[in-house]
């Protein structure tokens, strides 16, 4: 019997390299596309150096290679600086139609998406798939909802597979540090005072390996479509400060309203019916989530003083 075979764009990220370990520990042979960030060796994995953004050296990528790859799950996109409005959003559409157009030149028969909760119109607060109008205020919501009705016909014209996980929040290790949790974390780990936002908004928070559990569960079924990623649980962002720096047993001072809040609305979160009617259970809750996360990047500061 074969080994089963996947293509996962976007592999060294922080969504990416976790979804990579899932698969790679299911037995899959991974194929990761990366740009500049390769991941350790490792048995099953087969690493390949693509710019996605170049159109041709995406063509020559499927055209010159031997392999069939029957799923791909597609992480790649930019999500750096200002990445809710960068012009790179557009770059990466683009990129997004051709790499599907030579998956499915090339006989590909499942496309796994990455969606995003900024899909959705946030006004309405607790989203759902099935009611919960798309209407983003950013344009990196606002590409992403135009690739899901895009790609949604393509592949039912081309009979592949569609799936399209919604990613809320996510945290855990390799999370940029300029994220709320890691600047908490290491602001606290570093005995220095915690600059914050007022914190009193509620947000949807999963942990990153619960997600890939998730998408793998997702991917492995029937279903089809869009389908949310989330915690289903809205907890409110002081909480998650306080509950740091409980766990990291920090006793300097928290700057509440010191820095200003990342986005307007009260409360966003997700309804997860459809993720945990698949069999889906996640395996962390906040507390066990958080000081998981807490120890890794306790290793990252210490390899970084060992330097």
């Amino acid at each position: 019997m074969s080994i089963p075979r996947v293509l996962v764009t976007g592999a060294s990220g922080f969504i990416g390299r976790q979804l990579v370990a899932d698969l790679l520990a299911l037995g899959y042979e991974v194929h990761a596309v990366i740009n500049s960030r390769p991941l350790p060796e490792q048995a099953s994995l087969v690493q390949h150096q693509v710019n996605l953004l170049d159109e041709d050296a995406v063509s020559a990528f499927f055209g010159n290679s031997n392999i069939e790859y029957e799923s791909l799950f597609h992480m790649a996109w930019y999500v750096g600086k200002k990445c809710q409005q960068h012009d790179l959003n557009i770059d990466w559409t683009i990129a997004t139609l051709n790499l599907i157009k030579q998956f499915a030149k090339h006989g590909g028969k499942c496309f796994v998406g990455t969606g995003t909760c900024t899909e959705y119109d946030y006004e309405y607060g607790y989203l759902n798939e099935d009611f919960s109008p798309t209407k983003s205020s950013t344009l990196y919501g606002s590409t992403k909802s135009s690739l899901f009705t895009i790609l949604e016909q393509y592949c039912c014209l081309h009979n592949i597979s569609f799936k399209w996980p919604r990613i809320f929040n996510l945290y855990g290790p390799y999370e940029k540090q300029s994220r709320l949790m890691p600047s908490v974390i290491i602001s606290c780990l570093k005995g220095e005072d915690v600059l914050v936002s007022d914190c009193l908004k509620y947000q949807d928070y999963l942990h990153v390996a619960d997600a890939t559990k998730g998408i793998i569960s997702f991917f492995k079924s029937s279903k089809s479509g869009a389908l949310n990623i989330c915690s289903g649980q809205p907890v409110q962002l002081r909480h998650i400060v306080k509950l740091i720096a409980e766990l990291t047993e920090f006793k300097g001072d928290i700057r509440w309203g010191a820095v200003p809040a990342a986005f307007d609305n009260d409360v966003v979160v997700g309804n997860n019916r459809k993720l945990r009617a698949l069999g889906w259970v996640p395996e962390y809750d906040l507390r066990k989530g958080l000081a998981k996360t807490i120890n890794w990047w306790k290793e990252e500061l210490n390899k970084t003083k060992n330097t």
